[in-house]
């Protein structure tokens, strides 16, 4: 982990390096700072040596403004230097959770996500910049100041020795309870941000059902268990705290009066306790650093571990070494003896499965919820690895093309369209981010949405909202297909993609995706029955498998499981038989 974290001030180096250099001279300005003034006070004082007193002086002001511009650097290019660091870390992170694959999102909540991209490494950054530094300086101005304190007074230096110990001690015993309560902190706060990404994406559904009070107490809940982690880590750093500075308020009281008395006894001068007075302050200083950088520590390090545990996850899905790009697909595809299930306790959704569809053919699937219909449609794009068997397209399996260019080959309409918060233009660019303006509105033309937004007053540069929260449903999904009109891949999944329509859009579009379809590959899933019925192949998928296969005229005319879906649904009746296998 330690590796993984200073590979990250590599790209800084230079800007590092400069941090460290300031810090040397402020550390140097700090250690000659009590000599000068030792040689003031029994030398030019006591001789009236006041053009010396004035000499001296200016040094002392020049020293002064070297450690200011100095302090400038490190407080100002230091921290610019723990943000940029930060930069890399979130960027690594989110470029990371991209390779992942849909397994690991089906786990994990996205705030908690948010708040590892986001909260976890603001710690890091302040650790990034401050450890090395303190680190540095804590080791050069208490070796500096112990070499100088012990040419002073040996005695008294071996007391302060003593009473530094046991000031290393209660740091190093308080270590672990801090570290605790870091990691404890950082849980809390994911969980919190959590809850919030969760309230509030769900407020409208909160409002439908009134359920705010609810919402409330939910939110209360997992508040509370952030407050009091957080009044745990406080209290951690209330004894650690109270407990370093009252070990150096005691050495300061040992030092004042030990030092008085050797002074009484002409063991020293008045001016060297002064400056060793001033030596204990500069060798409190770095103890003082030492204990602000252990609790940093711990904080930086409980976000680093948390990042480093999502940086390990491997993808499970990945390219294969002998994978290759694909520029343009035929479109034909093959299931093989395919079982897939989505945990291995649970059943298989796929058994045995078997499937083939014709390059440039519109195959629907069609049965009741949980057959697998959407479970088919995620493989293709290889959204999902196969226990056994394999999905083949173009007579090759999915693993010998790279995901990019595969993925790149494949539309996707699903029903539950995801809308950017941004305008129409960039939404529909999605599909294809290089397509001209020309493009996009051809594009939306063929997706009957170019009338709609050409009516609003900043057309293509409105913007829709929240989830596309100023957009009906039945606009979202043309906006869907819009992107797979730009997009123009070779291959199309159609989840439920008119679910959201109205009869009279569903009819005004179904030409349009026809047209789509012509000479490419189209897998559709569909409930509402009146979309499919052009498909040139129709497959009834139940418990067992395929049911039922064939075109709409001969499906019907068998009068089996399809016939009773569509009579269902055009007749309005619902038959026992389809009762007991679909939710209708």
């Amino acid at each position: 982990m330690i590796k993984t974290f200073l590979s990250y001030y590599k790209p800084h180096r230079r800007l590092f390096i400069m941090d460290l250099l300031c810090a040397l001279m402020l550390s140097v300005v700090d250690l000659v700072f009590p000599i000068l003034s030792r040689t003031f006070i029994d030398d030019y004082i006591p001789n009236k040596n006041f053009s010396m007193m004035v000499t001296f002086s200016w040094i002392l002001l020049g020293l002064v403004v070297i450690r200011t511009l100095c302090e400038y650097f490190m407080a100002y290019w230091g921290h610019v230097m723990g943000s940029r660091m930060e930069y890399d870390m979130r960027n690594d992170l989110f470029f990371h959770l991209q390779k992942l694959s849909h397994s690991f999102f089906d786990e994990n909540k996205t705030g908690q996500l948010m708040s590892r991209l986001m909260g976890d490494l603001n710690e890091i950054s302040e650790l990034a910049h401050h450890g090395p530094e303190d680190l540095f300086i804590s080791i050069l101005m208490t070796a500096g100041s112990f070499f100088i304190l012990f040419s002073i007074n040996v005695p008294l230096t071996l007391i302060l020795l003593g009473l530094m110990i046991i000031l290393i001690v209660y740091t190093i015993w308080m270590r672990k309870f801090m570290m605790v309560t870091f990691r404890t902190v950082r849980r809390e706060t994911a969980s919190v941000n959590a809850r919030i990404e969760s309230a509030l994406s769900g407020i409208r559904l909160c409002k439908a059902f009134a359920n705010e009070a609810f919402e409330r107490e939910r939110f209360k809940t997992d508040n509370y268990a952030h407050m009091d982690s957080r009044k745990s880590a406080f209290k951690t750093i209330g004894y650690f705290s109270a407990g370093s500075g009252f070990f150096s308020d005691i050495m300061s009281v040992v030092i004042m009066l030990i030092g008085g008395f050797f002074v009484i006894k002409s063991e020293i001068t008045p001016g060297e306790l002064v400056a060793y007075i001033l030596y204990t302050t500069y060798f409190m200083r770095p103890i003082r650093r030492l204990v602000q950088f252990m609790q940093q520590f711990q904080q930086g390090v409980a976000g680093f571990e948390r990042f480093i545990e999502i940086m390990d996850i491997e993808p499970t899905i990945v390219d294969g070494i002998e994978a290759e790009d694909v520029k343009a697909l035929k479109g034909s595809i093959v299931f093989n003896d395919v079982t897939f299930r989505y945990e291995p306790h649970l059943e298989p959704v796929l058994k045995n499965f078997d499937l083939t569809l014709e390059s440039g053919k519109t195959v629907a699937l069609v049965g009741p919820s949980g057959v697998g219909k959407s479970t088919i449609a995620q493989l293709i794009p290889r959204f999902y690895e196969v226990e056994s068997g394999a999905v083949e397209i173009d007579g090759k399996p999915l693993q010998a093309y790279t995901l990019q260019s595969l993925r790149k080959q494949i539309g996707m309409v699903q029903q539950d369209v995801l809308i950017f918060h941004g305008t129409l233009l960039e939404n529909i660019l999605y599909g294809r981010p290089d397509a001209t303006q020309d493009e996009v509105m051809q594009a939306s033309q063929h997706a009957h949405i170019h009338s709609f937004i050409m009516g609003l007053e900043k057309g293509y540069d409105t913007f829709v909202g929240e989830k596309g929260v100023k957009l009906s449903g039945g606009q979202k999904q043309r906006i869907a297909i819009a992107r797979v009109f730009l997009k123009n891949p070779p291959l199309l999944i159609l989840d439920e993609a008119t679910s959201a329509l109205d009869n009279e859009t569903e009819a005004a579009i179904q030409t349009a995706i026809e047209e789509l379809t012509v000479n490419r590959t189209t897998l559709i899933i569909a409930h509402r029955l009146s979309t499919i019925q052009k498909a040139d192949e129709i497959i009834v998928l139940g418990e067992e498998g395929i049911m039922e296969r064939g075109n709409h005229d001969k499906l019907y005319q068998q009068n089996g499981l399809y016939a009773k879906l569509y009579n269902s649904q055009f007749k309005g009746y619902i038959p026992d038989e389809v009762t007991n296998q679909t939710e209708g």
